[in-house]
């Protein structure tokens, strides 16, 4: 039972890999390549190569620059990583030259393309990093960088280095709209990807500081809430007081706001976004988490 589970949960994995694959494709080919923007990264490097060499596909290049990076990906996350990126990598290059043949894409408004195409774009590599796999170029090279730069987010090393090759691309097609169009769907795909890859947390952290913070305490508990206390000092009155430290989901947060409120409507209630949290009814530490 427990070794069907395991293949049904793999086979999910890539069945979802495979999606975003096509997502992928149809979101370079439809708004990308029909109004001359670059996605950045090694798809972009090869839009300038196709520029010169007309006759080289633009999703074999991809296959074949990877594989750098795939040889330095296999000795940091292993033979799991190989497998699922190349999987990613074969079937998202066959789909955009695949696509590109069968299909002839209009050219769309310039900012709808680079709206769009950004959120697409970042939809279906967010899903592929949460399965472990990659398109290759930008998000394996940002995956290897994440290493090194622990406090950049994964969204925001595939901004960085898309920026450098979308500086490229503006060189070769000389083109200054187009590339500036890139830069916003290259933003808006980061910002996405973030926000499918971190976003799925769903917590907040919520410090309550009032005069009846055990009563609120245990008013959480009795939520099945962790709760945790601090000691804190009244910066005017120098006064001491228990702060109340509580992580939540989202959709708690109405509750607990209405909790405090009933047990103290003047305590002071300061709630923001948890960006990960790791621990008991939450996500676990791994040393490759994104």
């Amino acid at each position: 039972m427990k070794v069907m589970k395991k293949i049904l949960l793999r086979l999910w994995d890539y069945a979802v890999i495979t999606f975003a694959c096509a997502v992928y494709a149809v979101a370079f080919n439809c708004f990308f390549e029909s109004n001359s923007f670059t996605v950045g990264g090694f798809t972009g490097l090869a839009q300038c190569i196709h520029f010169f060499f007309n006759g080289l596909p633009i999703g074999a290049m991809v296959l074949v620059m990877n594989i750098p990076l795939l040889i330095i990906g296999i000795k940091k996350q292993g033979i799991r990583m190989l497998i699922t990126t190349l999987f990613a990598i074969v079937v998202s290059s066959l789909l955009i030259d695949v696509t590109e043949a069968m299909f002839e894409f209009p050219k769309t408004d310039p900012l709808l393309g680079c709206v769009f195409g950004g959120v697409f774009l970042g939809v279906s590599m967010g899903l592929m990093l949460k399965k472990g796999a990659t398109t290759g170029g930008t998000e394996l090279a940002a995956r290897l960088l994440k290493y090194r730069f622990h406090h950049l987010s994964i969204g925001r090393l595939c901004l960085i280095i898309d920026i450098l090759v979308v500086g490229f691309h503006t060189a070769v097609f000389s083109n200054i709209n187009n590339s500036l169009y890139g830069v916003i769907a290259m933003y808006i795909s980061s910002v996405v990807m973030d926000t499918v890859i971190y976003g799925s947390v769903g917590a907040k952290l919520a410090m309550v500081i009032s005069e009846s913070s055990d009563e609120i305490r245990k008013r959480l508990l009795d939520m099945n809430l962790g709760v945790t206390m601090l000691d804190g000092t009244g910066g005017w009155t120098g006064a001491k007081k228990n702060v109340v430290l509580c992580v939540f989901k989202r959709n708690q947060i109405a509750a607990i706001k209405s909790t405090v409120n009933e047990l103290d409507p003047t305590a002071f209630i300061i709630v923001c976004e948890a960006h990960e949290v790791l621990g008991e009814g939450f996500g676990e530490y791994s040393p490759d988490s994104l």
